[in-house]
């Protein structure tokens, strides 16, 4: 699939533990909610997202070296939360698993019918994502996918196994369902040991590694690590500023839900091979892939190897219009 922009080809638990499951995730109104839907209904289309709790009880992750594309966002009381994307294979395990958020529905419709697992949502939020060109898969459609694993309080023990979900894996890369292709680095840039991203309560921070040609990835200040003890890593790593504005949405305690716009066009750095290069991003539509284009007008290329992409407030610390 070309950088042009050709588009993507399209047990059971007991009962107890799916009210607990329900009633655990963030977000929710606490009681359980049915998500029978003909969004539900069906296999995906070429990737699997899965929302990922990104707070210190929730470390280490597990199966978020597998992603192909990581997205970070924020969410209620200034934190971060992830949504990573399989294409290329799916891990046994992933997790912990959170709920959705409305910024999320928009940011996927980069990808053609994608599975989303998600541990639930705000009440209101739920009709929304019926409506979403997706396969919604939150525990009530796949009890017997999730499982709560031990030493960890919920809601931050939610684990998801993708092989009994209705996704198989196309062997394709992500990143090229995003219409974007491995290649060179743009000329110029300024070198760059470490860029760090703020949010009002959390905080991610890229040091690069000749060594291992990869940026390390720390959360809040802390090496990020797999559940094998590996250090998290990142090819190519998007800042990318974005509007964050409050949405219609609150969390189970009154919190507005902030909602990340993808759409519209913007400034953002790319980090790849120790550099830095300023860029620029557009996406016109929601159903359009979102362009990283130079200073000579010419698309970006990454480097091999996971893609972080992170929506930054606009103007914060970190972005790129506070460079």
């Amino acid at each position: 699939m070309s950088a042009a922009g050709v588009k993507r080809s399209g047990g059971a638990l007991f009962g107890a533990l799916l009210l607990a499951v329900t009633a655990g995730c963030a977000g929710g109104d606490g009681s359980p909610q049915p998500h029978d839907s003909t969004s539900s209904g069906g296999r995906g289309g070429g990737v699997l997202a899965v929302k990922i709790d990104n707070v210190a009880p929730a470390r280490p992750h597990t199966g978020l070296e597998k992603a192909d594309v990581v997205y970070v966002e924020q969410v209620e009381a200034g934190l971060s939360r992830i949504l990573a994307v399989y294409g290329s294979a799916a891990p046994a395990v992933v997790g912990p698993v959170r709920s959705a958020r409305e910024t999320d529905l928009e940011l996927l419709r980069q990808f053609d019918r994608p599975t989303l697992a998600f541990s639930g949502a705000q009440s209101r939020l739920l009709p929304v994502i019926e409506r979403a060109p997706l396969v919604a898969v939150p525990p009530s459609e796949a009890p017997g996918a999730y499982f709560r694993g031990p030493g960890r309080p919920a809601p931050h023990n939610l684990y998801l196994r993708p092989e009994r979900i209705p996704f198989e894996a196309p062997g394709v890369d992500a990143v090229e369902a995003l219409g974007l292709e491995a290649g060179p680095a743009p000329s110029g840039g300024e070198p760059e040991e470490s860029r760090t991203v703020r949010y009002p309560s959390a905080s991610v921070t890229f040091t690069w590694s000749a060594g291992r040609e990869r940026w390390l990835v720390s959360l809040d200040g802390s090496p990020a690590r797999t559940s094998e003890g590996g250090r998290l890593g990142a090819g190519t790593v998007v800042v990318q500023d974005a509007t964050v504005r409050p949405s219609d949405f609150r969390d189970r305690s009154g919190n507005v839900s902030p909602f990340t716009e993808t759409v519209g066009t913007g400034r953002a750095v790319v980090l790849r091979d120790g550099r830095a290069h300023d860029v620029r991003w557009s996406r016109p539509s929601a159903d359009a892939d979102t362009v990283y284009t130079a200073s000579d007008g010419r698309r970006v290329e990454l480097a091999d190897g996971p893609l972080w992409i992170l929506y930054a407030p606009r103007g914060g610390p970190g972005s790129p219009a506070a460079r």
